[in-house]
């Protein structure tokens, strides 16, 4: 068991009419530690100043920089800062990088997507059909995992890329990306995933992964609201991307444009420094890979009993993979016969207990699995301050709706 963290989250000592929150709500973005806090903070306090300057604050934000590039490298085992790139969300970079592709792209060209993912790893890409790239969608199962067979089936020698999630923030499934992979290699197809929702969760190795592009946000592990796109080496220069003639013309700031947000790049360090003093070890990746080990155990675990009751009950209808086997994200989702997901939401709301309801921008995902007439999703994800109290107040309080 981690060591207890509760103090560490000002959020979590919060009280609404005399009781604390359950925040079950880290999908859609984590609460933020003291140090995190204090780090962006400090910046705004002792070193703000743009880059590249000939003074004191200048140089320290220059460092600072490189600095976070340094932790997020090691965070996803990547080989150096230069692999790293910044930039507002997620969904911004992959935009970005999506026009930078399309200009390697001829008429013909196949892209692959899925039904599952978020719609930030679909638009950037269906927006290609307007330039002659044909955009093939991989169809998901009933139980909300990818069809593995048609996947394989739609690549072919004229697939340049294929997108798609590691794991899903609507209903947790963990995708086989090893294996896509392989196919990617066969044809020479680049390999872009999406683990905004996998990060938070799991050890990421890229090198491991051979993925060519992966994209995360550190409001999803502790952090404040900043996209991070690793690139693998000597990729990023290859791609022609929008920029100014006054931006760095080689990775990893090509795809950087404008000023960057330096203090929430402060937060994203102290969040990377966050998750290692959770683990053990003589480097950052060390401690990193300690620390995730035990937070997989530990969300697992909660997850799992959740899971168990909703499963067992005679009411509730859980969305997605089993438990049983397999890497699976610690996020459970479920529908109610005669509430809509947002009423289960406020009902739980009045508890204190926060979850999300709705389709969490996998809205391909929700209307294939014809839950988007009924409002989604209600949906609550395990943390690294989630506790058995936590899921024992929960429980009960679903008890009490019906189940």
């Amino acid at each position: 068991m981690l060591t207890q963290l509760i103090e560490q989250f000002p959020a979590l000592l919060r009280e609404i009419n005399g009781k604390r929150i359950t925040f079950l709500d880290g999908p859609g973005g984590t609460q933020v530690p003291q140090q995190v806090i204090d780090a962006i903070s400090h910046y705004y306090a002792h070193s703000n100043s743009n880059t590249h300057g000939q003074f004191a604050t200048a140089h320290e934000t220059d460092e600072l920089l490189e600095q976070a590039r340094v932790a997020m490298a090691a965070l996803l085992n990547a080989s150096g800062a230069h692999n790293i790139s910044f930039g507002q969300n997620m969904t911004s970079l992959n935009y970005s990088l999506s026009k930078a592709i399309e200009r390697k792209l001829q008429v013909g060209d196949e892209v692959i997507i899925t039904q599952l993912d978020h719609e930030s790893n679909r638009g950037p890409w269906l927006a290609l059909r307007d330039s002659g790239i044909i955009i093939k969608e991989v169809p998901i199962l009933g139980n909300a995992t990818l069809d593995c067979d048609v996947f394989q089936e739609m690549i072919s020698p004229k697939t340049r890329l294929i997108c798609m999630g590691m794991a899903s923030n609507f209903v947790g499934t963990v995708n086989e990306v090893a294996k896509v992979r392989d196919w990617a290699y066969k044809v020479g197809a680049w390999l872009l995933v999406d683990a905004v929702h996998y990060t938070p969760h799991f050890s990421v190795d890229v090198q491991q992964l051979g993925v060519d592009f992966l994209l995360c946000s550190a409001y999803k592990f502790y952090g404040p609201h900043v996209g991070i796109l690793y690139t693998k080496t000597g990729l990023l220069d290859r791609l022609s991307t929008d920029r100014l003639r006054t931006t760095d013309q080689y990775a990893p700031y090509k795809i950087e444009t404008g000023t960057l947000n330096h203090a929430a790049i402060a937060g994203v360090k102290a969040a990377v420094e966050f998750l290692a003093q959770q683990g053990m070890g003589e480097t950052l990746r060390e401690r990193l890979e300690s620390a995730y080990s035990q937070i997989q155990a530990q969300e697992r675990g909660l997850a799992k009993r959740l899971y168990d009751y909703l499963v067992n009950s005679e009411t509730f209808e859980v969305i997605g993979p089993e438990f049983t086997t397999g890497e699976r994200a610690p996020t459970v989702s479920f529908i109610h016969p005669n509430y809509s997901a947002a009423e289960i939401c406020n009902r739980l709301a009045k508890q204190n207990i926060f979850a999300w309801d709705g389709n969490f921008y996998a809205q391909t995902a929700s209307e294939v699995l014809g839950l988007e007439e009924r409002g989604g999703v209600t949906r609550m994800g395990m943390s690294v301050y989630t506790t058995e109290e936590d899921i024992t107040r929960t429980i009960r309080s679903l008890e009490e709706i019906g189940g």
